[in-house]
């Protein structure tokens, strides 16, 4: 039997920033005919010129209808789906809030194609929230909107590259709410998504997870600040009674030793600058975030608009390519 690859729907982001020549520098030497592309094709062919690429797009808005039909496995080839992307033009490496309607919209239909079942996996291209905010439309970013999208209560942010993964309890929140938003009825469903979604997703039968804590030295027995003693540690200590397979809470700055992370499937961190510094760090480039806990697959670039690059040709691919491999294989 042959093998069919997975049907990706993809979106690009903001058309202002680097998704679009990514997408287009890989069409280049891939093959993209299971990719569907929700997009004006006027901006991408806007880009590709500007790029000196040469793409042909196969534009059909009832791409998104049973059976999917998109073009033969072949480079230089693109499937569209038309998302309307309204003047002013777009010009690369300048925000526009005009265009924050479509990139969001643009996002709403592939995650619906995705929860229809046209398409088996979502990949995300990079946003820019201030720009979608300041045009009155409230983004917190991908995660919390795909929830929204899904009627999904709980999801989990987690990054990864081929070395390491981790896992956040708080995403985009300012420092000063981190602690009053990390409840034990939260931390109990983040683990809970975080150890599901690594058996189902990931073919792990026994996760190890290590957990950091919030505060300094893991609050030092109470010394420097009680969440570890009144939330976190009760929390672990009724998981680990469950069976799951857990270390911590553990001094954030001890927890990515090269020893500790020994066997470990994945860290779960507090709060976003907690551990994803040192993931980038690691593998920038290399690495992507997923959603766990969604009804679909959904993986992105682990990087952001990068406007000084859009259009010169010079955005490195890597992120993205990595994203559409582990796309395809969860998917």
């Amino acid at each position: 039997m042959s093998h069919l690859p997975k049907r990706l729907a993809l979106s690009l982001g903001d058309p202002a920033g680097i998704g679009i020549d990514l997408i287009l520098q890989l069409s280049q030497q891939m093959h993209c005919g299971h990719w569907l592309v929700f997009a004006d094709p006027d901006v991408i062919l806007a880009r590709a010129k500007l790029l000196g690429l040469d793409i042909q797009l196969n534009v059909d808005p009832n791409h998104i209808k049973p059976p999917l039909t998109l073009t033969s496995p072949q480079t230089g080839c693109l499937a569209v789906v038309p998302v309307h992307c309204p003047q002013p033009k777009v010009i690369a490496g300048q925000l526009n809030p005009q265009h924050a309607p479509y990139v969001v919209e643009a996002l709403r239909q592939a995650c619906q194609a995705c929860m229809d079942g046209v398409c088996d996996a979502l990949v995300t291209g990079p946003v820019h929230k201030g720009v979608i905010n300041q045009a009155g439309i409230p983004f917190s970013g991908h995660t919390e909107f795909l929830a929204e999208q899904t009627g999904t209560k709980q999801v989990v942010m987690m990054l990864a590259t081929p070395d390491l993964r981790v896992a956040l309890v708080t995403t985009h929140l300012p420092l000063r709410a981190v602690a009053d938003a990390i409840t034990k009825e939260k931390l109990n469903d983040v683990i809970q998504i975080l150890h599901q979604g690594l058996k189902t997703q990931f073919k792990l039968a026994k996760p190890h997870i290590v957990v950091c804590g919030l505060n300094p030295h893991a609050g030092e027995d109470g010394h420097l600040g009680a969440e570890e003693q009144n939330i976190i540690n009760p929390v672990l200590d009724k998981l680990r009674a469950q069976g799951l397979h857990i270390t911590g809470a553990m001094p954030a700055d001890t927890a990515f030793t090269r020893d500790n992370l020994t066997r470990v499937d994945a860290v779960l961190s507090m709060y976003h600058d907690q551990g994803l510094p040192v993931l980038k760090h690691q593998g920038f480039g290399r690495a992507i975030n997923i959603t766990l806990g969604l009804p679909i697959v959904r993986v992105s670039v682990d990087h952001g608009t990068a406007l000084h690059l859009a259009g010169t040709g010079k955005a490195n691919t890597g992120s993205l390519e990595y994203a559409l491999a582990l796309a395809e294989q969860l998917g």
